[in-house]
């Protein structure tokens, strides 16, 4: 499974408010739910992460095997 290594969208909001996020279009409003609750996103809004945080992927998500995953996979 991946996830989040730390909260994204506390960390977005540290750097700009929704009203910037929302007015520039860096990331529309179902994005930044998605992001606020974890759930999966786009590979085009990883990039942007990566562009607004200034990071690279990996020091944003993280794998980190579910037991399902590794019974099936190991």
């Amino acid at each position: 499974m991946i996830r989040y290594k730390f909260n994204v969208y506390e960390e977005l909001k540290k750097r700009y408010t929704t009203t910037q996020i929302r007015d520039k279009q860096l990331l529309s409003a179902q994005t930044l739910m998605n992001i606020k609750d974890g759930k999966k996103i786009t590979t085009d809004t990883l990039n942007k992460l990566c562009l607004l945080l200034r990071m690279q992927p990996g020091e944003i998500l993280e794998e980190v095997p579910t037991d399902e995953e590794k019974l099936k996979y190991f």
